[in-house]
């Protein structure tokens, strides 16, 4: 057939272009979206776009990853809160009290420091380098002996008496103002006719209180050497030792002396394993 093709009145006609067959309207869940109910409004087709939700599991782990960073972050702040109402709620006299305690203990290590350092001068200046340090090695070997309590001391310090007529006094307890004497510079302690040392444990035991194996009972009289204006303070500070007691229906009373004396002795043990090195 050819191009064009001859029509009665002018001769041609146009050629008709190929039918193009008609391709059906895409499915609306073909596409991905659902597609809306007819007859809703414009905000219920947004309510039901939006639920039920859709979550990914990237999105989940995410969810978790910051409940936990949430929650953890609650427990410091809960923790530093708990941690501060002691001081917070202390009134102002108390906080000064502790504040000069501190600075007692720094003066304390101070002296030890300068005490040291004029040692050293006095073995590298001395004329007799030998017998100098002959006296230091005897001086030395006493002040171990005070605190191991293989000798007696004496000096100034306080007399604590704990008087338990309930029976609620635990061995924690009595190792808590153990610690807090020794916190603030005790040399010497003494419980109840037993030395305490460094290795000293406590335990309760049958109603009692056991000290290194030793039962003792109320009341607990603790006669420490030490600065009596470092002591005392650090067992009445807010929270301490002395409040502790009174909660559980104890009574404490602190005396400062110019003279404890501490004379019960510990038996020295010589070391299993350990031997000086310069042996």
């Amino acid at each position: 057939m050819s191009e064009h093709e001859e029509t009665p009145g002018n001769g041609l006609r146009k050629e008709l272009p190929e039918e193009v067959p008609a391709t059906p309207a895409e499915k609306p869940e073909e596409s991905g979206t659902p597609a809306a109910e007819p007859g809703l409004t414009g905000r219920q087709r947004l309510v039901q776009g939006l639920w039920p939700p859709r979550v990914t599991r990237a999105q989940l782990i995410v969810a978790v990853l910051l409940f936990g960073l949430g929650f953890g972050l609650a427990i410091q702040v809960a923790s530093n809160s708990d941690s501060d109402s002691a001081l917070r709620g202390a009134r102002q006299e108390d906080l000064v009290r502790i504040l000069d305690e501190l600075d007692d203990r720094t003066q304390r290590l101070e002296d030890e420091k300068q005490g040291l350092e004029k040692q050293r001068d006095e073995l590298e200046n001395s004329s007799d380098q030998a017998e100098e340090a002959r006296k230091q090695t005897v001086e030395k070997e006493r002040q171990l002996g005070i605190l191991a309590g293989t000798v007696a001391a004496q000096g100034p310090g306080i007399t604590m008496t704990i008087e338990d007529s309930k029976g609620t006094v635990e061995a924690d307890m009595l190792l808590d103002a153990i610690q807090e004497l020794r916190a603030a510079g005790a040399e010497a302690i003494q419980v109840n006719g037993v030395r305490v040392v460094a290795d000293t444990y406590l335990s309760d035991s049958d109603k009692s209180v056991s000290v290194d194996g030793n039962k003792i009972t109320a009341p607990f009289r603790f006669k420490v050497i030490g600065n009596p204006q470092d002591l005392e303070p650090a067992l009445n500070i807010p929270g301490g030792v002395v409040q502790t007691l009174e909660k559980e229906q104890a009574t404490v009373t602190v005396e400062r002396s110019d003279k404890i004396v501490v004379d019960a002795l510990r038996a020295a043990k010589r070391p299993d394993y350990a031997r000086s090195s310069s042996q």
